[in-house]
């Protein structure tokens, strides 16, 4: 299994802010980084919709939690910035052609092993992310 890059940016991003205090750009943490400005962009519009992080317009603002790194999820994180609906074809039931469905079963080991994978980190939230704060921070600059 693999994580999309919004997903990855997300966490990133989260981690990021979790050492950081107060506001900080999109510039800043895709240059932090050394990631794409405009990607980030999307995935921080999603982690403000989804109330993960604030966001603050103006000369002043930018980035920052939403709330505190110990209250964050990561399961829940992964869960809303993946589409693991159409993990295989079968996982869609109106687009899917695969003929051998109805006597397979690839989609329930597959739904089984995607759901642990989440119950996992439902376990860890940000803050366990980063161990060291002090370490992290200062890889960041």
């Amino acid at each position: 299994m693999r994580l999309s890059l919004q997903t990855d940016y997300a966490l990133r991003t989260l981690m990021y802010l979790a050492v950081k205090d107060g506001h900080h750009s999109i510039a800043d943490i895709a240059s932090a980084y050394g990631i794409s400005k405009n990607h980030l962009m999307k995935v921080a519009q999603r982690l403000t919709a989804e109330g993960f992080v604030d966001s603050v317009r103006g000369r002043s603002g930018g980035l920052k939690l939403a709330q505190p790194p110990a209250e964050l999820n990561v399961g829940a994180i992964v869960r809303i910035m993946e589409d693991t609906g159409a993990f295989v074809e079968c996982f869609d039931a109106a687009t899917n052609t695969c003929v051998v469905t109805p006597v397979c079963g690839l989609r329930h080991a597959l739904a089984g092993a995607l759901e642990a994978f989440a119950q996992h980190l439902d376990g860890i939230t940000v803050a366990d992310l980063i161990p060291n704060r002090a370490a992290f921070r200062q890889r960041l600059t």
